[in-house]
């Protein structure tokens, strides 16, 4: 028998049927080929947070009925690339717990054996929980990749967001926004699009929560960016930066242009800001304007930890070296410069 070193490994002898999902940046599919490759050292980890890898993995064993799902957050070195110690010391409490015979697993004699399994999560170092929006976006991805219908909680948000029946907007699930927005298609767009500057200021936050991990369409990502301005003029800091989540996915003709304006008002660039764009809308930072602007507002912000979101940064493999080239080449009288001189001492 083969020996199992890796996460990818595992899974393949299993013979699981396994779905991969990025629980960083924001949820979305993930390759196996991304896992694999990535374990073997070939290519640094895509979407990187906060030094990590974090991963939602939703599998089948035997003949289990419903997957397990496990969330893991891998360690990343400097550039990126896997720390293998923790994987590997997981993997070894895994194939203990399995007896070493990981080939057993596929009847239903073995479902205890998943359940011993899917319990290792319970005191796993690399666990994690992921906030309430991340668990539902998860939820209605897998739901919909695996075929299966959405949950209860669709249908009054369908039936509110349409406008074609009364709903009392308090009694809308959070999960049925996010199964909403993952089937959201052309006309269910310009509906909501439609709908968007007269939503209750709760429910257009929790629809932000779940607009964040798609890539809104151009006509919605407009209304999401006046419906922020808006906010904006009423000192609403918390719409602004949900609306700037959500439109992070968005097209560069508006969310990049929006960014822009942005990064131009100084009023507008607090740490809270500038953490939106970065977490959610980072591959519009892939411009030689856009990223040295954006790296020097971060500077001039004394709240904002200049250090820590320049290395978050720097792990996304496209943005890896023009964001040292930009720190190397500061002036030591700049505002970036001054902050590498203050990281020194």
């Amino acid at each position: 028998m083969q020996p199992i070193h890796t996460l990818h490994d595992f899974f393949a002898r299993t013979g699981a049927e396994v779905s991969l999902y990025h629980m960083g940046r924001r949820v979305e599919p993930c390759a196996l080929d991304t896992l694999s490759r990535f374990e073997e050292g070939t290519i640094p980890w895509p979407l990187p947070w906060q030094g990590q890898a974090r991963l939602g993995i939703v599998f089948r064993l035997g003949d289990l009925v419903d997957p397990l799902i496990w969330f893991l957050a891998l360690p990343l070195d400097e550039q990126g690339q896997l720390v293998p110690a923790p994987r590997d010391a997981f993997l070894e409490r895994l194939l203990v717990t399995l007896g070493r015979n990981v080939t057993r697993i596929g009847s239903t004699a073995e479902n205890d054996e998943a359940e011993a399994v899917d319990n290792l999560m319970q005191d796993n170092p690399l666990a994690f929980t992921p906030s309430l929006p991340f668990q539902a976006m998860l939820h209605a991805r897998a739901t919909q990749s695996m075929g299966k219908p959405a949950s209860p909680h669709l249908e009054p948000v369908e039936a509110y967001l349409s406008g074609q029946q009364e709903v009392d907007w308090q009694f809308l699930g959070l999960q049925g926004l996010a199964d909403f927005i993952v089937r959201l298609d052309d006309d269910g767009a310009r509906e909501l699009a439609a709908r968007l500057p007269t939503l209750p200021r709760e429910v257009l936050v929790s629809l932000c929560y779940c607009l964040e991990h798609v890539a809104a369409p151009d006509a919605l990502a407009r209304t999401l960016r006046e419906r922020g301005e808006r906010a904006a003029t009423q000192g609403d800091l918390e719409v602004l930066c949900a609306c700037v989540r959500a439109v992070g996915g968005a097209s560069e003709t508006v969310a990049g242009a929006w960014f822009d304006t942005l990064l131009d008002d100084n009023a507008a660039c607090g740490p809270d800001l500038l953490a939106a764009i970065a977490g959610r809308g980072w591959m519009h930072l892939e411009d030689a304007e856009r990223l040295p602007r954006f790296l020097l507002r971060l500077a001039e912000q004394p709240r904002a930890n200049f250090a820590s979101a320049a290395r978050d940064l720097a792990l996304i493999p496209r943005l890896r070296l023009p964001v040292l080239m930009i720190l190397r080449e500061a002036s030591r009288d700049s505002a970036i410069g001054r902050r590498l001189v203050g990281l020194g001492q």
